[in-house]
């Protein structure tokens, strides 16, 4: 197994290359993002006790609904990010056949073929350094900021979640020679 950068790592036979995308792993951050976390569960869960077991007027009780909506969308997309920092991963496999692309959550993830005829406009974008997409992407909660993306039947397929330029550089050129070998055969 061969190593780009600190996050990715590859294998490469005749047949096929799989690499293999881990998340940043900074257990500081880890650790305040669990800890937050579970601030806001027990945020929601006092807040759900306190509406069965008080007697509230009708505009409290609406507002208390509308605020635990919030709450549960908040709960849903941070849940996510953490987890994904904790125990996913991204999967792609190149061989004469496709190109796979699997995100996972420990062994569970889909893997979905992307047939090399057509696959269209493979290319990787790094936004500026002191954009407002650069900061917002940077931010621990936020699961998203793929680098890599192609139109495959008019939708646009994303991957490389949070890579840095040179990773990102290094894995396109990867990625290119070997979608090009393949395609040949």
């Amino acid at each position: 197994m061969k190593w780009i950068g600190e996050r990715i790592s590859f294998e490469d036979s005749s047949k096929m290359v799989t690499v293999v995308i881990i998340p940043e792993s900074n257990v500081l951050i880890n650790v305040l993002m669990g800890a937050w976390l579970g601030m806001w569960y027990c945020v929601g869960f006092v807040v759900i006790w306190s509406l069965f077991n008080f007697e509230l007027t009708e505009q409290e009780s609406i507002f208390i609904y509308v605020f635990l909506v919030f709450w549960l969308y908040y709960a849903f997309r941070i849940s996510k990010s953490y987890l994904w920092r904790l125990f996913g991963k991204e999967l792609i496999k190149i061989n004469e056949e496709a190109f796979y692309l699997k995100k996972s959550f420990m062994t569970y993830g889909k893997s979905a073929p992307y047939y090399f005829g057509n696959i269209r406009d493979f290319r990787f974008e790094i936004p500026e350094v002191r954009s407002l997409q650069s900061a917002w992407e940077a931010s621990p909660w936020i699961s998203g900021g793929e680098r890599f993306s192609f139109e495959y039947f008019g939708k646009i397929k994303r991957f490389g979640r949070k890579l840095n330029q040179k990773d990102s550089q290094l894995l396109f050129n990867l990625l290119s020679n070997k979608i090009k070998k393949f395609r040949k055969k």
